[in-house]
């Protein structure tokens, strides 16, 4: 397939197309760079571990974090969000989670309480209220804490609608609670401004493929001061050998193993570009364009654009002839890439009433242009 003809709407899967500076910087470090960080002293190994650095380094900066030190890598934000979950939650713990969540947070979260170690409340996000207000959410999530609340777990932006969560003032609610604050950063890491310290954010879930533009199987959780997690993987890490236990600090305690190095490489150089074209812009070029979908998708007939007040970089809607699954399928065999069902929201999927079939997403990029917009709504006008 000549991808040069797609129409690429599912960026809140996975970006596409990759820069080409990252793939050539990935491609640059596979050939001449490619040592293993931390295991042994020589040039290729000492510049394994100046990249790996480097990209803590620009991650830390692009999200003000408290240092390079404090961003552990990881497959991606739903290892990172295990790491959390798992890493720092104890028997007898109670959490909140908001009722937009992926099953990245869902799932875990539900096993432990499965297991009868956690208790854990749903709070809600009044995504289709019109009284809607950071306020307003945080009262709901102050009536449901407990004495035993340990954490709040919330997404920064939702996977099916455009609807963000107001961090800042959460975080400082979670501050005054004593209770660790998580965010899932999957659908807002260089789409939206992230200030872990401003916000109050005591870990932060970050997926490189996304918004970050890097290649996929590599993210990083990012813990504040004092948030110390225990690790879910043992192995060996470069540091204290001789010791039978996971040893030492941030990071490498909860590096087990080799590191994806090309794919932090080209992670960093995503995150470059992002921070080159800046965060502000390029969510004003997704509000523009979710603007423009969401008005032309509205005048066609038997199309009902689902929570549209929430402008940003996903669009989420049903058609009253075709099934969510069905519909992508169709625009699929017209070249055009978009999402249908759940997307791994079944939370976010019943707070929408939209359990039967599900509904269809679009979700914007950087790359994305009016054309791919108006290509898309001549496909629905003309399958109706």
């Amino acid at each position: 397939m000549d991808t040069r003809e797609l129409i690429y709407l599912d960026n809140a899967a996975t970006s596409f197309p990759k820069p080409s500076s990252v793939i050539d910087r990935m491609s640059d470090f596979m050939k001449y760079h490619g040592g293993n960080a931390g295991r042994g002293a020589h040039k290729l190994a000492l510049d394994a571990a100046e990249a790996i650095y480097g990209c803590r380094e620009r991650l830390c900066r692009l999200f003000d974090c408290d240092g390079a030190e404090r961003v552990c890598f990881c497959s991606g934000a739903t290892e990172a969000l295990n790491i959390a979950i798992k890493g720092l939650l104890r028997r007898g713990d109670h959490v909140l989670i908001s009722d937009l969540e992926h099953n990245a947070v869902l799932r875990p979260i539900h096993r432990l309480w499965q297991d009868g170690v956690i208790e854990y409340s749903v709070f809600d996000s009044m995504i289709d209220d019109e009284r809607r207000s950071p306020s307003k959410i945080c009262a709901s999530i102050a009536s449901l804490m407990r004495k035993n609340t340990r954490m709040l777990i919330c997404t920064g932006a939702s996977n099916i609608c455009s609807a963000t969560m107001p961090l800042r003032e959460i975080g400082e609610l979670c501050r005054k609670s004593g209770v660790i604050f998580v965010v899932d950063a999957a659908q807002c890491a260089g789409h939206l401004p992230i200030s872990q310290r401003d916000m109050g954010i005591d870990v932060l879930c970050l997926p490189g493929h996304k918004g970050l533009l890097g290649a996929q199987g590599c993210g990083a959780v990012v813990f504040g001061k004092g948030i110390e997690p225990k690790g879910l993987v043992e192995g060996g890490n470069g540091v204290s050998s001789l010791e039978k236990e996971m040893k030492g600090d941030l990071p490498e305690r909860l590096e087990a193993g080799t590191l994806p190095a090309p794919a932090i490489v080209g992670l960093s150089e995503g995150a470059r570009i992002v921070e080159e074209l800046g965060v502000e812009r390029i969510a004003e070029h997704e509000r523009a364009l979710f603007r423009l979908c969401r008005d032309a998708l509205e005048r066609i007939d038997g199309v009902r654009v689902l929570c549209p007040s929430h402008e940003g970089s996903v669009l989420l809607f049903e058609h009253e002839r075709f099934g969510s699954e069905e519909l992508a399928a169709r625009l699929s065999d017209m070249d055009i890439c978009v999402r249908g069902g759940y997307h791994c929201c079944a939370l976010g999927h019943r707070r929408l009433g939209t359990v039967k079939d599900g509904a269809t997403r679009v979700s914007f990029g950087v790359f994305n242009s009016s054309d791919d917009v108006e290509r898309l709504c001549e496909a629905l006008a003309s399958i109706y």
